[in-house]
């Protein structure tokens, strides 16, 4: 007998979050929703897989210590992060970044009472900081980096930034976290990064770990090797803190997990190695492949632009003008077709993301094709 899915029951326009729209998405061939990698595997990650035997073997026989230790050496090294701490336990594998962030949420809420926090961003991180009770203070992602934060930096505790940002792609330049990091140690502020779509953009392979070392101040970063590998959400989430960070983050990471699987381990190590072999390179072209199939596929519908031209993550905003994005989004559930209208990536303000829709570009060419020939024509409808 097929099992059948049970998922959350369908999001209004003032209720549930951006993963309930996601969860709706799951069974449906045109989900283009999710930023979870969903494409094909290339030959080099198939043969991968192959050899999945062997990698459980070596993951049984190794100590867990050097498992990890290798695999977060190929992760950080293939991203440009040399200066990561990685010899001293202060990098703590997680089951993915959410549950890095509610660690690190738990450990904030003892020492301070607000956030200030990057606007717009995917909402489950404003939800997990508010379910811990930590006040929100919004700070637009354009001033990050480049302004004076005087008047917010005076009320929180701790500044939050997403970079690259989801769903907007920006990055926060090294410049502008050498700024901000300066600010956050002249006040003693917490400075914590989500770096989870660094992978795609090669602006943010600079060495993030050296300019927070040498900024003095104290910081958090959350690493993610989920969206850059089609591994069946087979994925870590990597909790990386300052030595002075003066937050109870190893004792409440004691409190909800031990350890993550020494085979994930293993295999983020393999798909990590593969990726500096050329991987990485194939997969930022086949990135931008899938950008230009939106783009090109929606080109001349009246009324559409897409507000992001210089991402290079692996999703793409779409505004849709004069409509409701959430009615397009109905529209297309008509046809079998996902995507995530923004309103709740606006976590401060939702009517601001009305007319916007994300689409997640890390998909098999002919269902990524398919889906926005159907959102065309839904939009030509309206």
């Amino acid at each position: 007998m097929q099992e059948t899915r049970t998922v959350p029951a369908g999001p209004g326009p003032d209720v549930g979050n951006l993963t309930q729209f996601e969860y709706l998405a799951l069974n449906s061939p045109l989900n283009i929703a999710d930023a979870h990698a969903r494409q094909e595997l290339t030959a080099g990650q198939a043969r991968i897989i192959d050899d999945l035997p062997n990698l459980f073997l070596k993951a049984a026989e190794l100590p867990v210590e050097e498992v990890e230790r290798e695999a977060h050496r190929a992760y950080f090294g293939l991203l440009g992060q040399h200066s990561y701490p990685g010899d001293d336990g202060r990098v703590l594998a997680c089951y993915s970044s959410s549950v890095a962030m509610e660690i690190l949420a738990r450990s904030l809420a003892g020492a301070m009472s607000s956030v200030a926090l990057i606007h717009p961003t995917f909402d489950n991180i404003p939800d997990i900081l508010r379910g811990v009770g930590l006040d929100l203070v919004p700070v637009a992602e354009e001033r990050l980096g480049e302004d004076d934060l005087d008047d917010v930096l005076g009320s929180v505790g701790c500044v939050f930034v997403t970079t690259p940002n989801n769903p907007t792609g920006r990055v926060l330049s090294e410049e502008g976290l050498s700024r901000l990091a300066g600010q956050c140690a002249e006040r003693d502020l917490v400075l914590a990064l989500d770096t989870s779509f660094r992978g795609f953009d090669p602006a943010g392979h600079y060495d993030h770990y050296r300019v927070l070392r040498d900024s003095g101040c104290r910081w958090v970063v959350i690493e993610d090797t989920g969206k850059l590998w089609p591994t069946l959400d087979l994925k870590v989430g990597w909790l990386v803190t300052a030595a002075d960070l003066g937050l109870p983050v190893a004792k409440i990471y004691s409190d909800i997990l031990l350890g993550v699987s020494p085979m994930v381990l293993a295999l983020v190590q393999r798909f990590s190695e593969d990726a500096a072999d050329g991987g990485l390179a194939d997969l930022h072209r086949f990135v931008a492949e899938n950008r230009a199939v939106v783009r090109e596929g929606l080109a001349g519908v009246p009324g559409i632009h897409f507000p992001d031209p210089h991402s290079r993550a692996s999703v793409e905003r779409v505004h849709v003008g004069a409509r409701s994005a959430l009615e397009v989004w109905s529209s297309l559930r008509d046809h079998n077709v996902y995507v995530l209208p923004c309103q709740k990536f606006h976590w401060a303000n939702p009517p601001e993301g009305n007319s916007t829709l994300r689409i997640a570009l890390a998909r098999s060419a002919a269902p990524l094709g398919e889906a926005t020939r159907a959102l065309r024509s839904v939009l030509l409808a309206r």
